[in-house]
This record gives structure tokens, sequence and C-alpha cells, in this order.
């Protein structure tokens, strides 16, 4: 493959990944505009899925104070979205887990999307899996390495 056809493919995978970025920014608003709340909130529903949380870390996820995690877990316990409870193995701390309703809300927003990107997926060989594989962890992590370095410009940064 001749140097510019490869330069153009790394153009192509680059622009594709900032639409990428924007398609997902563009169903998670959607999502959240149909469920009825913010994207922070969203966020927190999306942890849930994976399984049960503690407040504290739910506040160290989301990168919140633990006043604004109890505030969010309040209007989203209004909404019917979570439930606390004990946690079994110590009763003094707490459980948030998301409601079968929620769930099944969310469900039916990303439900559809997991089962085609599954049909995607499966198209591509072990080889060409631990590619993509690769490429996205190390996104994640670049993204990861940026985020940490941008909260860390000072907050007048703007002047």
């Amino acid at each position: 493959m001749s140097r510019e056809n490869l330069e153009n493919l790394r153009e192509q995978v680059g622009r594709e990944s900032q639409a990428l970025q924007a398609a997902v920014d563009t169903v998670d608003s959607a999502a959240a505009v149909v469920l009825g709340i913010n994207r922070t909130d969203l966020r927190c529903l999306e942890i849930l899925m994976a399984g049960d949380s503690t407040p504290s870390e739910l506040t160290a996820a989301l990168g919140l104070t633990s006043g604004s995690v109890t505030t969010m877990l309040d209007r989203l316990a209004k909404l019917d979205y979570v439930v606390r409870g004990p946690e079994p193995g110590d009763r003094r701390k707490v459980l948030v887990r998301i409601t079968q309703e929620a769930a099944a809300k969310a469900w039916r927003i990303y439900g559809p999307i997991a089962e085609e990107g599954t049909t995607d997926v499966a198209r591509y060989t072990a080889d060409e899996l631990r590619t993509i594989l690769d490429f996205l962890r190390r996104s994640r992590e670049l993204q990861e390495r940026h985020h940490d370095r941008i909260t860390a410009l000072p907050k007048d940064f703007r002047r």
C-alpha cells in the first residue's frame, strides 16, 4: 500500500472515530430525553445496568460530590428508576440498584442497538476482532489520559 493511501486510511479512521463519538452522543441525548432525565442520570443508570453499586462508588465513577449523588438518586428514585436498600453483607452500607422497569425501558432503547451490533461483530474474524479490540482499548485509554490532563488545567483556562 502506498504511503498516500495509508495516510488517507488513517485520516478516514480519525474522521469515523469522531463521527462515532458524535453519533453515540446523539443517541444518548435522545435516550435521556425519552427517559426524562439528564445525561449524568443516564450514565448512572448505565453503571447500574452492570450491577448494584454503593453511593460512594457512584460518586467516584461519575466524578460528583456525595451531595450531588444523593440528589441524583433522590431524583431517580422519584421516577422509580432506582431503589436503595441495605447491603446484605454489611447492613450499614446502602446498595443502589436499577429497577426492573427502568432496566426494561433502557433495554427498549439500547437493546436493538446491542442486537444489531452483535450481528455486525459476527462478520469479523478472530484476528480482525483482536485488532478492533486493540484499537478500541487504546482509544479509550487515550481519552482517559486526556480527561485527566484536561481536568488538571487551571479553572481560569479560558482567560
